[in-house]
């Protein structure tokens, strides 16, 4: 790749020494070898160095590295740090060279980690489990940057020995090591930080951020499809300009088309942020935290940048990766193809007798309570109703329904709660992505509704499913049941009407209502969740019973 010398002229926004200043780039071979100031030169334009998400599931987007890199790069990214835990917990190693190869079809830069928690707890059922000897093997690998995010926080506090040496093997290698410690304080925080974890996304308060950043924590701030937290956090930007990253950590496919880490720089300049401190947080921190091959707009770097039209709308007119042009204003040169397919899905359908559950004492139930736009959820212990066989029934008028999640790995019975505030007034949605263990997880206002989508999901073995009383909808994801081939305009159409029926067919008012069902069987985020096992308390760290 690259060309023998050509020049860029423009705007150089030069965050290291806090400058902008007319000027053009002298590029050679994927380098720029010299920087000219010119105070002469009429270009308009703004060169700025190219954007790096510093923390994202490429998975969650439903399309291969490949097929995101094709959209992203028209939005400036030039590199993404990426945690392949999601296809890991379906199929382990092979899963984690899926990724690797498939990103090297791309010129834009793709940086794994080596995923520390598969399972994410021991109360799931994966289809994979990576334990120290495997990840230690993993750490190894020339295409694997760090250890990807330490979710299992109790194991680190509670010496689980298996735990600590994954992140002993990491230290020894001199690797970063991502954490994932959501709510956590005191004597718990500062035990999780001095085992080595670095990083954190979880923070939802400027307080919980202040205290991991005292304690040598990098905060990347996340604004994701879900899990929503630059309005809260983005005053930290100037606060701690050189401790501070973002990210969107989950990103589905209609977000992607209609931006990436260029909004959250444009909301940032809206807000009246230091631009520079701004482009530390999108190209800087994460090189030097995560010690990557990307340039900063400097010389003898890496030719790795964005030219946009303005500081205010930040419309990108071109991205450079390595020294080519990668993106024009109107055509991406990423030519790659893949077709490859792999899974891990063995369950048969079901019933609706498999989902009935009984409550004969006509005792209390505990009730999961989702919020939209957060992965944190409450329990609430409800009085539901019983038919005179004293089965639980449903309180739709208290938006109270059933929440079901089967084992996509082996035979087993599936496991059913009840859910509040997801907003379904008819049918039922069901989904192959559940994090993080990845089993079949659905929600829906009648037993019927519920089984129909959950067999869709089984018939195609893996994708998203949705029910509306008369006719099944449904995208199919071929690959671990996380993700298809096909290019992101078709997946995000599919998805988009989805998403509509849900809404406006169903009656949910969730921003991102499938991915709000997946967060339901993500054990490690409070209070409470459900997996294949059982309910799941999060507090506690420990299986709970539906029936109190």
């Amino acid at each position: 790749m690259g060309n023998t010398n050509f020049e860029i002229k423009g705007n150089i926004v030069d965050a290291i020494q806090e400058r902008t200043y007319k000027g053009k780039l002298i590029i050679s071979n994927n380098k720029i070898v010299d920087i000219i100031e010119d105070a002469s030169i009429e270009e308009e334009e703004y060169i700025l160095p190219g954007f790096v998400n510093s923390h994202v599931h490429i998975e969650s987007s439903m399309i291969t590295p490949l097929e995101f890199s094709k959209q992203a790069v028209k939005w400036g990214t030039v590199a993404v740090v990426s945690d392949p835990h999601e296809i890991a917990n379906v199929l382990g190693e092979e899963g984690i060279e899926f990724m690797i190869e498939n990103s090297k079809l791309s010129p834009m830069k793709f940086y794994f980690g080596v995923p520390s928690c598969v399972p994410a707890t021991g109360f799931e059922t994966s289809g994979a489990v990576l334990n120290s000897y495997k990840v230690h093997e993993l750490l190894k690998n020339k295409d694997l940057y760090f250890l990807s995010e330490m979710m299992n926080y109790p194991g680190v506090i509670f010496n689980d020995e298996d735990v600590h040496n994954k992140l002993k093997y990491a230290k020894e290698l001199n690797m970063p090591i991502d954490g994932h410690a959501p709510g956590l304080k005191g004597g718990d925080l500062e035990k999780y930080v001095n085992s080595g974890i670095s990083t954190d996304h979880e923070c939802t308060t400027i307080e919980e951020a202040e205290a991991k950043i005292k304690l040598g924590m990098k905060v990347q701030i996340r604004e994701g499809s879900a899990a929503k937290n630059y309005e809260v956090l983005h005053s930290l930007i100037d606060l701690y300009p050189n401790d501070i990253m973002l990210c969107t950590d989950d990103t589905h496919p209609d977000d992607l088309m209609l931006g990436h880490i260029n909004e959250l720089v444009k909301r940032s300049v809206s807000k009246g942020l230091n631009l520079f401190n701004i482009i530390k947080a999108v190209n800087i921190n994460p090189i030097k935290h995560y010690n990557l091959n990307v340039g900063s707009l400097q010389k003898n770097d890496s030719a790795d940048f964005v030219i946009v039209n303005n500081l205010k709308d930040f419309s990108v007119l071109k991205t450079y990766i390595s020294g080519e042009e990668i993106f024009n204003g109107q055509r991406v040169n990423i030519t790659g193809f893949e077709n490859k397919k792999l899974n891990n899905f063995v369950a048969e359908k079901i019933t609706e007798n498999d989902i009935k559950i009984y409550n004969k004492e006509n005792k209390k139930v505990k009730v999961i309570n989702c919020f939209d736009g957060d992965l944190l959820t409450k329990q609430s212990l409800e009085n539901l109703p019983l038919n005179a066989q004293g089965e639980i029934l449903l309180d739709t008028q208290n938006d109270i329904i059933k929440i079901v999640v089967y084992n996509r790995y082996k035979k087993s019975k599936p496991v059913v709660g009840f859910i509040k505030n997801f907003g379904l007034q008819h049918g039922a949605v069901a989904s192959s992505i559940a994090h993080d263990s990845h089993n079949v997880i659905a929600c829906g206002v009648t037993d019927n509704d519920i089984v129909i989508a959950i067999n869709k999901i089984v018939e195609n073995k893996g994708g998203i499913a949705v029910y509306n009383g008369e006719k099944t909808f449904d995208l199919q994801l071929e690959i671990a049941g996380l993700m298809t081939n096909s290019p992101i305009e078709k997946v995000a159409s599919e998805y988009e009407l989805l998403n509509h029926i849900v809404k406006n067919e169903l009656g949910s008012d969730l921003y991102a209502p499938f991915m709000t069902l997946s967060f339901m069987a993500l054990l490690v985020i409070p209070e409470i969740k459900i997996g294949d096992k059982a309910l799941f308390d999060g507090n506690k760290f420990e299986l709970t019973n539906l029936i109190e």
